[in-house]
């Protein structure tokens, strides 16, 4: 049997305007209770000063002057970023360095192994949102992913869907795996009430705000959509029948979770889906856009409807509304299905391919029996 491995000293990137802060948070927190030290390397807006006391508790928080992809203007905003995240990983002597976008792996000039992740891709969410490629401007994003996946030792996925449709996009990934996010178990309420909540960044047309606000003029139960209607990058989106909550703190949104009589996603691209798996995670009886990601995650687990199709949406809400029956059984298939996603066993996996990574750099005699 292998030894154990030693503590690391993980450089990890973030941000502070989507899931990659949570996902980021959550698997730093946990690395940190076993005994590895994590500096969270942030691009673009700052967090806000509860998200910095909460991460100050378990890691160590650098910002660097870089845009994240996606709001960047062009290439010549990011080109600088590997030097960047190079020279934190030197001066905080890092033994391996874990990027949330494999586009930030590109000039990443470390000895150590870099792990790249893909929560989200340009190219990707224009096949699956707009069924077409990226336009001529947005082009040296999807060659940047490309050169981030030759550099790093290691790609993971979130899940076998957005490992599939990264495979189409750019060719065999030989060093690719998938390990799920996760959540921990949620707070559960006495009694559940009469709204649906929804959750997620508005303002993003893949989360498709159309269907859900079109469902809510349908729908018996009020519906409640937490989160951002608006956009750092200036799109936004103005709820008329739903009613829309901006942004909450996951304490808050969880509590929500825990009371909602269903919870809805009517999102067209997720590679993995946190806001369910937080809702399952509290017992939520859960109602999906039929996408790939999400009848692999939840299949049997989940009602799913035609996405985009806000009026069999309507339909299915008004059925569950009055089938309390359904409901409860809906529920207790989600939270059982959600105690598949566990925050320790994220980690293992995640440690488990830093091992692997590791191999493939340090010489052989570092990993003898």
């Amino acid at each position: 049997m292998k030894p154990s491995a030693p503590p690391r000293r993980i450089l990890m990137t973030t941000d502070a305007v989507g899931g990659v802060w949570h996902y980021a948070a959550t698997l730093a927190r946990e690395l940190a209770a076993a005994g590895d030290t994590v500096v969270l390397a942030g691009v673009g807006p700052r967090p806000s000063r509860e998200q910095c006391r909460a991460a100050a508790a378990f890691a160590i928080i650098e910002w660097v002057d870089s845009p994240p992809e996606w709001l960047a203007a062009d290439e010549a905003d990011v080109v600088g970023l590997g030097a960047s995240l190079a020279a934190l990983a030197r001066r905080h002597r890092a033994d391996l360095v874990q990027v949330n976008a494999p586009s930030q792996a590109v000039g990443l000039d470390v000895s150590c192994p870099v792990v790249a992740v893909s929560h989200s891709c340009a190219a990707t969410w224009f096949r699956a949102v707009r069924g077409g490629e990226v336009p001529p401007d947005w082009a040296w994003q999807t060659e940047r992913n490309r050169r981030g996946f030759a550099r790093a030792d290691i790609a993971v996925a979130p899940s076998r869907s957005h490992a599939a449709a990264l495979s189409a996009l750019y060719g065999d990934l030989p060093r690719l795996h998938v390990v799920h996010n996760a959540a921990p178990l949620g707070p559960r309420a006495h009694g559940r009430e009469d709204f649906v909540l929804a959750a997620g960044r508005w303002w993003d047309e893949g989360k498709n705000a159309r269907a859900l606000d079109a469902a809510a003029a349908r729908s018996r139960w009020p519906i409640l959509a937490a989160g951002s209607a608006t956009g750092p990058n200036g799109t936004r989106h103005d709820f008329r029948e739903a009613v829309g909550l901006g942004p909450l703190r996951n304490e808050d949104l969880r509590w929500l979770m825990a009371r909602c009589g269903v919870f809805v996603s009517p999102s067209i691209y997720e590679p993995f889906g946190l806001a369910p798996l937080e809702a399952a995670a509290s017992g939520a009886p859960l109602v999906l856009a039929d996408i790939p990601t999400y009848r692999e995650l939840w299949e049997g687990a989940a009602l799913f409807f035609p996405a985009g199709d806000a009026a069999v949406l309507g339909e299915t809400l008004n059925w569950l509304a009055g089938d309390r029956h359904a409901r409860d059984a809906l529920a207790d298939a989600a939270f059982e299905r959600a105690q598949r996603f566990t925050v320790a066993g994220q980690a293992a996996a995640m440690r488990a391919l830093y091992d692997r990574a590791a191999f493939t750099v340090q010489p052989a005699l570092s990993f003898a029996e």
